[in-house]
């Protein structure tokens, strides 16, 4: 049976729908303003600013970007490659942490989360951890520099320690211990299937990171089919304003000066594209897995 609405709850519902959609098209609009100036001449951006819709179009930014495809095919693989190996990795170590840390029968859990706690509080410096890159880890030049480092993140470690306490119940542990099931049984049986809006919101976090690393590739990479993408477009943006201080253009492709400001929107949109396609997936898990420890109970 339909129950009937009142005026009230009406009104309220239209304020709310409003709402919504008023701040929707406040969060779409810088993106929209990105796309069109890239689609738009550098001259006209320069001149007139940025506009929703383009006063002078052009493809100039993306002929720029776009003028070695394989180069820029390839610095998209090794961040792919990356992104999908080091999020699976970390989310695995990361996990198996949090569980180990919200165990209450783990005698020295408390020390190891203020050690965690710890180091997001105070860091060696960057001399130290380049010489232990690359000195005594020897992963210069590898993918193990652009990986391995944010394997366990401290602040998605004590977060995913959240979450395992929040969603998997002790009485349920307890459970599968007198049936005879051993922790990894337990880690894999229970705790992971319960966490999965843990896993999505600590897995989107670590991939965001991924994705839009350069420094390491800036730090460690001197191969330039090892770059990752954002450092192959970087470097790509310094050659452009480096070629606009001398005077000499692209004048193989274009006519007249690089676009540098339409070409790092144009950037924008490249590097952006993915992870927008990559986020629906997720999203039901993402918005639960920001609310699962905010109530317990």
């Amino acid at each position: 049976m339909k129950i009937k609405e009142d005026s009230a709850t009406k009104w309220f519902r239209l304020l709310a729908y409003t709402v919504v959609l008023v701040g929707s098209a406040l969060c779409l609009l810088p993106f929209l303003l990105i796309v069109s100036a890239s689609l738009s001449s550098n001259e006209s951006i320069v001149r007139d600013g940025y506009n929703l819709i383009p006063t002078e179009f052009s493809l100039d930014a993306y002929k720029v970007v776009f003028m070695f495809p394989e180069d820029l095919l390839r610095a998209y693989g090794v961040t792919t490659f990356v992104t999908v190996v080091g999020t699976a990795v970390g989310l695995l170590l990361m996990t198996m942490a949090g569980y180990v840390l919200q165990r209450k029968d783990f005698k020295y859990r408390n020390f190891f989360s203020f050690v965690i706690y710890f180091t997001t509080l105070f860091g060696g410096g960057l001399v130290p951890y380049y010489m232990l890159i690359t000195n005594y880890l020897k992963f210069s030049n590898t993918m193990y520099a652009l990986i391995w480092p944010s394997l366990m993140t401290p602040f998605l470690i004590i977060l995913m320690r959240s979450f395992i306490n929040s969603a998997v119940p002790d009485e349920v542990v307890e459970s599968a211990k007198i049936d005879g099931a051993n922790d990894f049984i337990i880690y894999y049986r229970i705790v992971l299937p319960l966490a999965v809006p843990g896993l999505a919101t600590v897995g989107l976090f670590l991939a965001l990171h991924y994705w839009n690393d350069w420094f390491h590739s800036a730090l460690f990479i001197n191969d330039t089919a090892k770059y990752q993408l954002q450092f192959y477009l970087y470097n790509i943006i310094n050659t452009s304003n480096f070629l606009n201080s001398i005077g000499a253009g692209a004048g193989v492709v274009l006519s007249g000066p690089v676009p540098s400001e339409a070409m790092k929107m144009a950037m924008a949109v490249v590097v952006t594209g993915p992870i927008l396609l990559l986020y629906p997936f997720i999203q039901r898990y993402f918005v639960k897995g920001l609310t699962i420890g905010a109530v317990k109970g």
